[in-house]
């Protein structure tokens, strides 16, 4: 694999016909948790470490190091099994106010660069850099610098993916971990893309990986033989993204001033839940993935809805949701229970999920109330 650090991005010529690519950067911190951990305390380096809940709550690796995923541990694997893998590693709770005071020296890094910043969570971030005159307009010397400068200054590492969108990017990023990054030329998009695997398409889990592949489409050039039309028979709208990612088409703009909505979870199961008593026993692990990505989350509005999703084994789909000031499992069991209660069915899919209050929301409350905004509900979360 070349080293895409050397490359540099050639210059644009300003009267040429057609018009500039972006130049996209997605940076990603590697092992962020453990890395913060293993850094704060050093005799920690070398050895196995995870981030995670206690094996005996039914607890969950939120992330590990390099050295305990060579024992096969792996994020949003149980605490109990991460241990059977791996006897020594040592399993550390979450300290998220460290996290997140390393997470605004990174932004901060970022931010000397470009004014396009869109963190996706602490730990992560898509920078536009086009137009930047740094580095001799290089997007690819802006990113060895940054990562230089994270590990300097935070003291840990980076990887970054440098693309002409964020699909690609963000894949780039992954190309070279740990501590690496990865380039793709405009010119190399295409072939780039057309062997990915099905896998690498945002959106696509490993159940729609697999039907992929039972129709004969494992890479992105096996699915470009799909017409936009097929693809949306098949996957429903989500077809048309898959059409034009497979070609790597993205022309999601970086957004630094993304409102989000809504934030949730769901899985699909292998095995259709049979009854309400399985769907109920499967929430728990749902709740805890969603409580590692809610605290995560930046700049969140405050919490005003709980919702539960159950897609049953007819495919057939319902949502329920009831006002919530904060994430909590018993609303959400009680969701289910109602949710489930409408077709009586095995279940596929199960999602849970909040909804956030938007400013009119927030601007109604003081109206009616005139008293102080609504605390963020993540100081009272209980998931």
């Amino acid at each position: 694999m070349r080293d895409s650090a050397a490359i540099v991005d050639s210059p644009y010529d300003p009267c040429g016909a057609a018009a500039a690519p972006r130049k996209v950067i997605h940076c990603d911190c590697d092992c962020f948790y453990a890395a913060v951990e293993v850094r704060d305390a050093p005799e920690l380096a070398g050895r196995p470490v995870a981030v995670g809940g206690r094996p005996g709550a039914r607890g969950v690796i939120a992330t590990c190091n390099y050295e305990a995923r060579a024992f096969g541990v792996r994020s949003a694997m149980s605490s109990s099994h991460a241990l059977r893998l791996c006897p020594e590693l040592v399993l550390l709770p979450p300290d998220f106010e460290r996290y997140r005071a390393a997470s605004r020296q990174i932004l901060a890094i970022y931010r000397d660069y470009t004014t396009l910043v869109e963190p996706l969570s602490l730990d992560e971030a898509y920078l536009d850099v086009s137009g930047v005159e740094r580095c001799r307009g290089s997007a690819t010397l802006m990113a060895q610098e940054i990562r230089a400068r994270i590990r300097a200054e935070v003291g840990i590492t980076a990887s970054a993916g440098i693309a002409p969108n964020k699909f690609i990017a963000k894949v780039a990023s992954d190309w070279n971990k740990p501590d690496g990054q990865f380039v793709v030329r405009p010119a190399e998009v295409d072939a780039f893309v057309a062997a990915l695997p099905v896998g690498k398409i945002f959106g696509v889990g490993k159940v729609t990986a697999q039907r992929m592949h039972r129709l004969g489409a494992h890479t992105c050039g096996d699915l470009r033989a799909w017409t936009q039309a097929e693809l949306v028979a098949e996957f429903g709208r989500f077809g048309a993204s898959l059409h034009r990612l497979c070609r790597g088409v993205d022309e999601r703009p970086v957004a630094p001033d993304r409102v989000r909505k809504s934030l949730s979870v769901e899985t699909t199961y292998t095995d259709d839940l049979p009854d309400l008593a399985a769907c109920r026993a499967a929430l728990p692990a749902l709740a805890e993935d969603f409580g590692r990505r809610f605290a995560r989350l930046q700049d969140a509005a405050a919490v005003n809805k709980a919702f539960v999703k159950v897609k049953f084994a007819d495919f057939s789909q319902t949502t329920v949701e009831r006002a919530a000031d904060a994430p909590s499992l018993a609303l959400w069991l009680n969701l289910l229970d109602e949710g489930h209660a409408r077709r009586a069915r095995p279940v596929r899919l199960l999602g849970i999920g909040v909804r956030f209050a938007e400013e009119t929301d927030v601007a109604g409350q003081l109206a009616l109330f005139d008293e102080a905004p609504v605390p963020d509900g993540r100081t009272g979360a209980s998931v």
